[in-house]
């Protein structure tokens, strides 16, 4: 493609290395509209409402991707961009924002907020659109009980024109994703084959109209599922399941591999435990020594919560760790991406 006919760059985060710097026509700017337009859609996101942005602009493709859509969509919207969270609650309830873009863990922390303030009742929020980063059941009971919306979860990445290729309905069974613009494929993560569908492997997506940087089987390293089958939202786009992690979140304590989901699915089953946790990794004398700081509830007695999510880390994920309850609150909030897992033993 001729220099002249890329009319902007956006550059990945570096994830798994280097920055990728990713140019884009004007054809890709429109088609990424028109796709990002069509994930607020099957939310039932109209041009009557108001749409509060806050992951990043910039270089970064988030912020401007939920622009694109709420503009080729008709809507209004109101583009804060991370951060300043006294301004984004007062922008919220001052405009009736009916719709908030964010990360989960930056939903969070604004509801948490709303709650603080007492403004359950001052804002107009009815959905919110989540992506960026894998969160669990908790965190989304938590965010959408707190903030009184219906959450969908959006997928995309950066090398693939950004967030919008994909977007779960009203009935959270997956995400549909829009197979005349993105070919995809599950294939094993070692050997690069495919799996049979509804089995789990990395994702690996082949774009089928991009000009300015068209990719053959991209390795994306998130990892998901096909959903066979017809949904019953009666959208014709075949599913994907939400991530269930990445295959570099992976650590490996004592041969046993561990994935973030997999402390949030052995979570789910303890009732003395909220969302929130970190996962740390050192070594000392000789040793691989785990530690599990957790948020638990209120009320809850901090020696009997580490007991039982202890045994249940164990039962569940097969290696012993300490247990370090905090309570609500004392984990740090992020305005980006959470890190779950701090792996110090190199």
């Amino acid at each position: 493609m001729p220099d002249e006919e890329i009319v902007r760059i956006h550059s990945s985060s570096g994830t798994t290395g280097t920055p990728i710097i990713i140019p884009y026509t004007q054809k890709d700017v429109d088609d990424w509209a028109k796709i990002f337009a069509r994930c607020y859609e099957m939310a039932g996101i109209t041009a009557l409402d108001r749409i509060q942005i806050t992951p990043g602009y910039g270089l970064w493709t988030a912020g401007i991707g939920f622009q694109l859509g709420a503009e080729h969509l008709g809507a209004m919207t109101i583009p804060m961009g991370p951060g300043n969270t006294d301004k984004q609650l007062r922008m919220m309830k001052d405009m009736k924002a009916t719709v908030l873009c964010a990360t989960s863990s930056y939903a969070l922390l604004l509801a948490e907020e709303i709650a603080k303030r007492n403004m359950t009742d001052s804002i107009y929020l009815k959905k919110g659109v989540i992506g960026s980063e894998r969160w669990g059941d908790k965190m989304r009971k938590r965010i959408a009980d707190e903030l009184g919306v219906q959450l969908y979860d959006i997928y995309g990445l950066t090398e693939i024109y950004g967030p919008g290729i994909a977007m779960s309905c009203d009935y959270e069974c997956g995400m549909h994703y829009w197979d005349d613009y993105v070919y995809f494929e599950i294939v094993d993560p070692t050997t690069g084959k495919n799996v049979p569908d509804g089995e789990i492997g990395e994702l690996v997506i082949t774009t089928l109209r991009k000009q300015g940087a068209p990719l053959i089987r991209y390795r994306t390293h998130d990892l998901t599922r096909f959903l066979p089958g017809d949904c019953r939202c009666g959208s014709r786009f075949p599913r994907i399941d939400t991530l269930i992690g990445r295959t570099d979140d992976m650590v490996k304590v004592k041969g046993v591999n561990i994935f973030p989901s997999q402390i949030e699915e052995m979570l789910k089953g303890v009732e003395e435990a909220s969302s929130e946790y970190q996962f740390m990794l050192d070594h000392m004398n000789g040793k691989d020594v785990c530690t599990l700081f957790v948020e638990i509830n209120n009320g809850v007695e901090p020696k009997l919560a580490a007991k039982v999510i202890q045994q249940e880390f164990k039962n569940k994920i097969g290696v012993t760790t300490n247990v370090k309850p905090v309570f609500i609150g004392d984990l740090p909030r992020s305005e980006k991406k959470s890190t779950r897992i701090f792996d110090n033993r190199y």
